[in-house]
């Protein structure tokens, strides 16, 4: 062993002790008659000291010494006089006798430090720099946590975790494939699996009644900062389940991944709201409920009081703030501003002051009397001191837009706070939405979702009214895992195809070998994926997924570190039967 212990590990009860440590160089500081070097690993920090005066040698050897050079080192322990509580290894240092250069480094690119002075794509390019720092390193462990967690769960919930393939056949109705040519079958490709939903389902025909999988998947689609190209989902599914027992199962997994990695426990249930509700009372189908201010419709009682553009509006919806009737006419043209630049649809922002002693002022005070506006405050249970922001337009833009006001004003209110959680479910969300510009319905899931037992009769005559056995995990404002009941009879599933718009050919074309399986007695099933990547993102309180990830790709898809994706050689594309585009490499 090169080590007797980590830097993370010495306490003051290992004073006297010989031990010896390997790690990296943080920071070196030569203070004339001694010199100390912090050492680091992933466990922590420990100080060493070199002694002018009691090894002189040595003390000149370790000032040659650069950041992160990977050393060994040797020495007892001793108790520090000039302690430093801030890091668990503070109390102690290493006095060195002796130590070994098991590889020098040549000086960073960047300072490898919280406070680094590196920008994101040069970190980015020196990722395994970048990994070393703090930070980083504790968000690959809490990934660990969270997967271990993950998997304790699911096998005390009697799930088996069985493997799909990643080569797998190209399906329509979702985002763009990630494609991959086939060299023993020429002009034939595979794709790289969006989700193993089919393959699941197949499962639950084979009788593996509960799977799971912390699995890799692919697709190819515009990049944010909680989407990367290929990503981890928790892919779950179970035979013989409604819906209730499919959203009590992995509510307690997201019970259990609170308690036992932040150690928070929710007293009540998780509150359920259908698509309906969400959308007419946040404008989303993702609503943080870490705070009030809900959407209410003012349409009924702000029409025919002569002020046109309520008028000749299908929509005015409002939202109360608490606390902001002194807000200037500056703050007001800000939020108006902020309104229009949303390209929300909305055709501007009408405001209501209720203010602290009772008096109602508005911008719309030509048209409306103070009972009139009492109606509004009424409506919006608004308290005095609350300001009320009103948008009117389409309904369809409106709500959206009133989604986007509220969390805006959530965010200068400081009222989305990130130690605080609010996990709902959502469910009941539409089967299908309608393609304008393709004149056909598109699958709002995917096609093997199942309609509610009660509208399957509107499928032929309504399907724009029929609604999914659908729900999505929402925590504060994001969505973290989706799923559905399957559709597990043949001719239910033919009857989706068609109203999908796929011919009987078709449809055997791209799903026969599932539609082949559900002939040999499929049972009821249904599932949910997780998106394993933003979940861990939330446990560490952030917004971007792409820090939680080992090697990402920055926003143009790209991998600057591997500097991929990159062209191939020419005898490479003739193996695959593909030919070459007459650029040479790197030609533009």
């Amino acid at each position: 062993m090169y080590r007797t212990h980590t830097c993370g590990e010495l306490r003051t009860g290992d004073a006297g002790k010989e031990v010896t440590l390997c790690g990296w160089i943080q920071t070196s500081r030569d203070l004339g008659g001694m010199t100390f070097i912090d050492l680091r690993d992933r466990y922590g920090i420990t100080q060493l000291v070199f002694n002018m005066e009691t090894n002189p040698g040595l003390c000149e050897q370790a000032r040659k010494l650069g950041r992160e050079f990977v050393i060994q080192v040797t020495g007892n322990v001793r108790e520090r006089s000039n302690k430093n509580l801030r890091i668990p290894t503070g109390e102690i240092e290493i006095e060195a006798a002796r130590f070994v250069v098991l590889n020098p480094s040549e000086l960073p690119p960047f300072t490898i430090e919280e406070d680094t002075d590196g920008g994101d794509e040069l970190r980015m390019k020196y990722r395994y720099l970048d990994l070393r720092r703090p930070s980083v390193r504790d968000n690959m462990i809490l990934r660990h946590r969270m997967a271990r967690e993950v998997r304790n769960y699911m096998d005390s919930a009697g799930f088996i975790e069985i493997e799909t393939p990643f080569l797998i056949k190209s399906t329509p109705e979702g985002a763009r494939d990630f494609i991959v040519p086939s060299r023993l079958q020429p002009g034939s490709f595979y794709a790289l699996p969006q989700s193993p939903q089919t393959l699941k389902q197949l499962l639950m025909v084979s009788g593996f009644d509960r799977y799971f999988q912390i699995v890799r998947c692919f697709r190819d689609e515009d990049l944010r900062a909680d989407r990367q190209p290929e990503f981890t989902q928790i892919d779950c599914e179970m035979s013989f389940v409604t819906r209730d027992d499919i959203l009590d199962t992995f509510e307690g997994l997201v019970r259990h991944l609170f308690k036992s990695v932040k150690g928070i426990e929710f007293s009540e249930p998780f509150i359920r709201l259908t698509y309906d509700e969400a959308m007419e009372s946040y404008g989303t189908d993702k609503p943080d409920l870490r705070f009030g201010m809900e959407i209410r419709d003012l349409t009924g009682i702000v029409k025919g009081r002569g002020f046109s553009l309520f008028d000749n509006s299908g929509y005015i919806g409002a939202i109360s703030v608490p606390g902001c009737s002194g807000f200037s006419r500056k703050q007001l043209d800000e939020l108006t501003g902020f309104v229009t630049r949303q390209q929300s649809g909305a055709k501007g922002m009408v405001w209501l002051k209720y203010e602290a002693d009772g008096t109602l002022r508005s911008s719309v005070d030509k048209f409306y009397s103070a009972e009139d506006l009492m109606l509004w405050v009424e409506k919006l249970q608004s308290g005095r001191g609350d300001l009320v922001l009103v948008l009117f337009g389409d309904r369809e833009k409106i709500l959206p837009a009133l989604s986007g006001l509220r969390l805006e004003m959530g965010n200068r209110l400081n009222l989305r706070k990130r130690d605080e959680y609010k996990p709902l479910w959502v469910v009941d969300f539409p089967l299908f939405e309608w393609n304008e510009e393709e004149t056909r319905f598109y699958a709002m899931h995917h096609p093997f979702t199942s309609p509610r037992p009660g509208d399957i009769q509107l499928m032929e005559t309504d399907p724009g009214a029929v609604r999914a056995d659908a729900y999505d995990l929402v925590i504060n404002g994001i969505e973290t895992g989706g799923g559905s009941v399957r559709i597990h009879d043949a001719s239910l599933q033919k009857l989706m195809f068609k109203t999908l718009g796929f011919t009987e050919k078709e449809a055997a074309e791209q799903f026969g070998f599932i539609m082949n399986a559900f002939r040999y007695g499929a049972p009821p099933h249904g599932g949910i994926a997780f998106g394993f990547d933003r979940l861990v993102a939330l446990f560490g309180g952030q917004d971007s997924i792409r820090d939680f990830i080992a090697f990402p790709k920055n926003n143009s898809g790209r991998d600057v570190m591997l500097d991929t994706p990159a062209p191939v050689s020419e005898k490479q594309l003739q193996e695959l039967m593909l030919k070459p585009s007459g650029r040479k490499q790197g030609q533009e």
